[in-house]
């Protein structure tokens, strides 16, 4: 079992609705809870079914270097990068700028 944090942005209240199943919703689209591998596949597997035009991250926590993990879903400016092997956030330049 680890943490898990997953935040939603713009996702349908179907998904909100599946994640509250599972995890504690603390703010309006943040979800925190201790689940097993095996449960956060399965949420990701929901999130990538039911997230339709929305974007997700879900991190946890793991034994690397930086204690954690993440993934994204969707379209954000933020965009996950590794730095050897070290998982790092690149923010894409605003448009019309």
């Amino acid at each position: 079992m680890s943490m898990l944090v997953v935040v939603t942005e713009n996702v349908p209240p179907r998904l909100r609705g599946r994640l509250a199943v599972w995890l504690l919703e603390v703010r309006a689209g943040v979800y925190i809870g201790d689940t097993s591998s095996k449960m956060r596949a399965m949420i990701w597997q929901q999130i990538g079914t039911l997230a339709e035009e929305g974007n997700v991250v879900m991190a946890w926590a793991t034994n690397t270097e930086s204690g954690f993990e993440f993934q994204t879903y969707g379209v954000n400016r933020r965009i996950p990068v590794d730095l050897d092997g070290l998982r790092l956030v690149s923010f894409l330049p605003v448009e019309n700028q």
